[in-house]
């Protein structure tokens, strides 16, 4: 990691901390963490796979203000993160921040087989630490789908499986359930106030326990099924635990809620 990717790095786990702690949120709950900072604490070289839902454009990085600060000084328990090219990407003063920021430049519509999967891949093979936002793009809790009173998450994409199945290693594979950030960012606002945050959210993080490694194998190990399969069952066997650590924290509903009200 470079000098200027450390600074670029710890000034925004230091900003995110700040923003969460300053009193613009009205609350801010956190559970599992050891789950978590356990796994960043391990020395067998294995990589870390942390999976949640995306909630907003704010989740990554203000979710991570909740870290230890000596965290944001090491390169080992810092995450790499996939930003859609088309946002994070869109000029080169954004461009250089996002890359020494540790964000992966990741293109919407090119499936799983490009660049930017195969660096996910790559980092977590050498011990590193990757952050998924399972659905690929922002699906706040009024899009979801439900029936029979349960709420389901819209579909993982493959390249959760990918990189899971081509992990040298069996990395650590964490859930994380994150709620309010769609207070914190609602989408419909219209310019300006799209761009800012609204003040009087009650934020949650929440880690479940790591997906047992057992659970992954079979779904890898599947006899007579082809790549795909394997990597379409390795994919629902990581939303299937996210789902289940949210109905745990929100409910069989997953917290859904109308669409927000326009500023």
């Amino acid at each position: 990691m470079s000098i200027v990717s450390k600074a670029t790095v710890a000034t925004i786990g230091l900003a995110s901390k700040l923003f969460l702690n300053c009193g613009y949120c009205s609350s801010v709950k956190v559970d599992g963490i050891h789950h978590l900072l356990n796994e960043l604490g391990r020395k067998d070289g294995s990589g870390v796979i942390t999976v949640a839902n995306h909630l907003s454009t704010l989740d990554d990085p203000v979710m991570w203000g909740i870290l230890p600060a000596a965290t944001y000084f090491d390169s080992k328990a810092t995450r790499w993160s996939m930003g859609a090219a088309d946002i994070c990407f869109t000029n080169p003063v954004l461009s250089a921040f996002f890359r020494n920021g540790q964000v992966i430049e990741t293109f919407r519509g090119k499936g799983i087989w490009q660049p930017a999967v195969d660096l996910a891949i790559e980092k977590v093979n050498n011990g590193g630490w990757v952050h998924l936002f399972g659905e690929g793009k922002v699906c706040q809790t009024h899009t979801y789908d439900s029936h029979s009173g349960v709420a389901e998450l819209r579909r993982f994409k493959w390249g959760v499986g990918r990189i899971i199945t081509e992990a040298k290693s069996h990395p650590t594979v964490i859930p994380v359930w994150l709620t309010g950030f769609d207070q914190l960012m609602p989408l419909g606002r219209k310019f300006p106030f799209n761009y800012l945050p609204r003040a009087g959210a009650d934020l949650s993080i929440t880690f479940g326990k790591p997906i047992p490694v057992e659970e992954l194998l079979e779904a890898a190990n599947s006899k007579d099924s082809s790549e795909d399969v394997i990597r379409s069952k390795l994919t629902a066997v990581v939303k299937n635990r996210v789902e289940l650590l949210g109905r745990s924290v929100s409910g069989l509903m997953l917290g859904q809620t109308q669409a927000p009200r326009p500023l």
